[in-house]
């Protein structure tokens, strides 16, 4: 008699549902098993991708086949020491394997000049997270997982024993139901879900920009439909990625990040932050965030000279497509961004007084000890150089949201946890669960999000081979 197959669905298609279907048709194949692998999207097939295909996916690691010895702990560093220690260990444990496995699969790597200024060390898949989508899709559907899309997942389903048993979907023609013996939830935080977002953040978080496009689609599915079950969350519920871009731009995260090497003003032309504060990825996320909750009219301006020109390769550290405001005068570039002219000029004024540092000190690659005067509030810790060269420069900045940091609680085996321990059959990886604490580890996202996929599609597989 012939095996009936077992089931597995995938809910989501960025970086961890593509891999954890991939590796689950592919353990399957290895052990010879009969499994039948589903992924459900609720995109539309031209816009699958989630925050993957718009990502430049940038990966904390030393070459594609080394990883800091230090990473863990490095992990948990930037997590302020809540994080769950076995998580990490096993995402630096299987880092460099699971770049070789994407590299089997025709996704070529390369060290990338990382913006400005110094940090970890990066890889970067050439082609930017869009190559990854792409390559584990064909590999998926060459090992036969199948594709839904535009179909929300509305319901988890559940049998005797708290078995995971199958997913309801919510289609334009009606409601489907999908048997399932195992499921991977792998669908995005909930920075696309204005009520969980002014929920967890306050008032305004529901009106924050989204990074790219396919962010739209991370609406909370994945932890609503696993918590209606019992399952347990973590991860800082008040945490988010945010990174401050030019809202003028068309482009999918358009950074403006030479800010540290000028001053940033809100609209009313006041300095509120430290713009030196450390290196770009350690206070990016504080300043998107500051500038969306406490500046007026959510939005403030980074303001240079022509100084920025002189830094060799400053273009790396903007993707916006829109040149600066850009005037001879501060006065005209107070009336280009339409602030106080006198504030503006009275706050530069007040910055240059303070500058009186070498200038010859001034360097982008690091935290160069550039200082403003004490007196100077708030502070200029780094890169302190007076604003005085014509043209004057104006970036606008707005906060824009890349994803959140609450999520299910999972174990290091990508199994969601509820107060009994492991729901049987039930996975999940990438945003949808909750790890991160305070502030996002620079270029990890991506990298976990592969690594866990992949571990949770095994996972998955060998649930089904013991039934």
């Amino acid at each position: 008699m012939t095996q009936d197959p077992q089931k597995l669905v995938v809910v989501g298609h960025g970086a961890a549902g593509l891999s954890a279907a991939l590796s689950a048709a592919e353990q399957a194949r290895s052990r010879n098993l009969p499994i039948d692998i589903t992924v459900v999207e609720k995109s539309r097939e031209d816009e699958a991708g989630g925050n993957t295909s718009w990502s430049p996916s940038n990966m904390r690691l030393n070459a594609a086949d080394r990883i800091d010895p230090g990473f863990a702990d490095d992990m948990l560093r930037a997590c302020s020491g809540r994080g769950d220690p076995g998580y990490f260990r096993t995402l630096a444990d299987n880092a460099t394997a699971t770049v070789g496995w994407l590299q089997a699969h025709g996704v070529e790597f390369v060290t990338p000049f990382y913006y400005l200024s110094a940090g970890p060390a990066r890889i970067q898949p050439v082609g930017g997270g869009g190559v990854i989508v792409a390559k584990l899709l064909e590999a998926a559907k060459r090992a036969g997982v199948k594709f839904f899309y535009d179909s929300p997942v509305s319901r988890l389903l559940m049998a005797a024993g708290d078995r995971v048993s199958g997913v309801e979907v919510r289609r334009s023609d009606g409601v489907t139901m999908l048997d399932a013996n195992a499921v991977v939830l792998a669908c995005g935080g909930f920075q696309g879900n204005s009520a969980m977002m002014r929920a967890h953040f306050g008032p305004g978080a529901e009106i924050i920009k989204l990074i790219s496009p396919g962010t739209r689609f991370d609406t909370g599915d994945g932890i609503r439909v696993a918590t209606e079950h019992g399952a347990s969350i973590s991860g800082d519920w008040n945490g988010m990625h945010i990174e401050p871009v030019d809202p003028r731009s068309r482009n999918s995260a358009a950074v403006v990040l030479v800010y540290p090497y000028g001053i940033v003003v809100d609209a009313n032309g006041r300095r509120f932050f430290d713009e030196g504060g450390g290196l770009m990825h350690e206070t990016w996320e504080a300043l998107a965030r500051d500038i969306h909750f406490a500046r007026p009219k959510n939005i403030a301006y980074a303001i240079l000279d022509s100084r920025l020109f002189d830094i060799d390769g400053f273009e790396r550290a903007i993707r916006s497509e829109v040149p600066p405001y850009c005037a001879e005068t501060l006065e005209g570039l107070a009336a280009q961004i339409r602030i106080p002219a006198a504030n503006l000029r009275q706050t530069v004024e007040a910055f240059n007084a303070a500058a009186t540092g070498d200038p010859a000190r001034f360097d982008v690659s690091r935290c160069d000890g550039l200082a403003a005067a004490s007196e100077l509030k708030p502070p200029k810790s780094n890169w302190a150089r007076a604003i005085t060269k014509p043209p004057f420069l104006a970036y606008p900045l707005v906060g824009a949201i890349a994803y959140t940091f609450g999520g299910l609680a999972t174990n290091a085996r990508a199994e969601v946890l509820c107060e009994q321990g492991p729901m049987p059959g039930l996975y999940a990886a990438g945003e949808t669960t909750g790890h991160f604490y305070g502030t996002a580890p620079n270029a990890v996202a991506v990298l976990r999000a592969l690594v866990f996929g992949k571990i949770a599609g095994r996972g998955a597989v060998d649930f089904l081979h013991r039934r």
